[in-house]
């Protein structure tokens, strides 16, 4: 009988990284709490999969995403520059997290209420980054149009039924600044790492000369 052999058997290590570096890997462009705010949420998720046999992967440290997108390796550094670029123009804001809510019948999540804020910094970020996540026409790149914290997705319909019935009546409430966003990337078989953290500085779009001229 035949068995199937795995890549890493036919090839070295150093070769095995050149074809990573050749392929499309997956970033996101995130959010992230204060570490006492994240390790609470990371204790609610942690329970959730003890109750319900959830064993559905996790990101990592709890955050809310902005962006995420497929793009290759060589494409990086450009769009490490634009989204730079374009943060530094953002002010710090505040981002209050209350309560439950759901996508039926998936997943569960923390409700934001300041939700203005942070569709103003993803319109921000992806101005001039947004030509350089696109792959093609068929791989483009998702900016979140609903902002949510994730406590469990991908869920199976008794694990949302039960779930949700525990938690639409549950209470919670948190709050922090947010002065940054993280990009992280993960390539096939990785966990996700952090590329790059853009920090949040208020700086304002200096207006030119030639820009003054022209009015």
């Amino acid at each position: 009988m035949k068995q199937s052999m795995r890549l890493q058997e036919f090839i070295s290590d150093e070769e095995l990284r050149e074809i990573n570096h050749l392929l499309p890997a997956e970033y996101l462009l995130v959010l992230q709490p204060h570490q006492a705010l994240w390790e609470e949420i990371k204790s609610i998720e942690e329970k959730f999969k003890t109750d319900y046999k959830f064993e559905g992967i996790t990101i990592g440290l709890p955050h809310i995403t902005l962006a995420m997108f497929k793009q290759y390796p060589a494409t990086e550094s450009r769009i490490v520059n634009a989204l730079r670029n374009n943060a530094r123009t953002l002010s710090p804001f505040k981002i209050e997290l209350k309560d439950f809510g759901s996508f039926p019948t998936h997943t569960i999540y923390i409700n934001i209420v300041s939700k203005i804020p942070i569709m103003h910094a993803v319109k921000t970020l992806r101005q001039n980054a947004q030509t350089f996540m696109k792959i093609d026409k068929d791989n483009k790149p998702f900016f979140i149009t609903e902002p949510h914290l994730t406590i469990a997705r991908r869920l199976q319909p008794w694990q949302y039924e039960k779930g949700w019935l525990e938690f639409q009546h549950a209470d919670f409430h948190g709050r922090f600044v947010a002065d940054h966003a993280l990009l992280l990337k993960r390539k096939a078989g990785e966990t996700y790492k952090q590329v790059e953290k853009f920090t949040f500085e208020g700086i304002k779009e200096e207006v030119t000369q030639t820009a003054l001229f022209n009015l």
